[in-house]
């Protein structure tokens, strides 16, 4: 008698189609799951990336509700660096109404030493030594400290990181001394505004002596510009960094 032949092939019959369908389910959820948990790896980067939009941003108000008007416009206004030189004007009428200024600091005064300038972090306001410091010294004047409280008054509204920094012009080069009083100068800051309860986990200092200059050290007019602290809000997230 013939023996029956062997089917030739190896394709599936009846129901084992189902086990290669199983198999490939559960591939493509291992999947997923393997996605879903990488994307909650490290959530802390989202802590950097910020929409500015009108109810969500970087910076929030410390008393939502009760901030006076004048600085919530300037905190509008310093969310958004890329728009701070077209509201320099207004930014300064509002940071120092006439009514607040020092009989020694008028208006004309103030708008010859303070610049409010768009940095790579964010917004800088920038103040010569004219209005802060005596010549060659490294103590807030009276009248300094009228003029930082009113700035003093808008960062406690504000949760942005502040770097304060110290700049001299270049009579002396490189020499340490102009290192060191760009240093004290921006210390004697930092003091001020610790005095006014703002956390001193915010803030860090800086001493940049002679570097960085802003106009030319070239005439006088130039060299006083130089001789500055920079109080630099940063306010632009840093896309794709990480915090603790």
């Amino acid at each position: 008698m013939a023996r029956k032949k062997k089917k030739q092939g190896g394709g599936l019959t009846g129901d084992e189609w189902l086990i290669t369908f199983g198999d490939l389910v559960t591939l493509l959820l291992t999947f997923f799951v393997l996605l879903l948990s990488m994307s909650s790896m490290d959530r802390s980067i989202l802590t950097r990336i910020t929409l500015f939009t009108d109810d969500i941003g970087f910076l929030t108000y410390r008393s939502a509700g009760q901030i006076p008007q004048r600085i919530k416009f300037i905190i509008d206004a310093i969310e958004k660096p890329w728009e701070v030189l077209d509201k320099q004007q207004r930014i300064k009428d509002l940071l120092f109404p006439e009514d607040v200024l020092p009989p020694e600091i008028n208006k004309s005064t103030l708008d010859e030493n303070l610049q409010i300038l768009q940095r790579p972090e964010g917004v800088a306001l920038v103040l010569t030594d004219k209005v802060l410091f005596p010549l060659g010294g490294s103590e807030l004047s009276q009248p300094a400290k009228v003029v930082l409280a009113s700035v003093a008054e808008v960062l406690a509204y504000m949760t942005a990181p502040i770097n304060i920094s110290g700049y001299t012009d270049n009579v002396g080069g490189n020499a340490a001394g102009n290192y060191r009083l760009s240093g004290e100068r921006a210390l004697s800051v930092l003091d001020f505004f610790l005095s006014r309860g703002i956390p001193d986990q915010r803030f860090s200092v800086s001493g940049y002596g002679p570097n960085w200059p802003i106009a030319p050290n070239t005439t006088r007019e130039g060299q006083g510009q130089n001789r500055r602290v920079e109080i630099l809000l940063k306010t632009t997230p840093w896309l794709g960094a990480y915090t603790q």
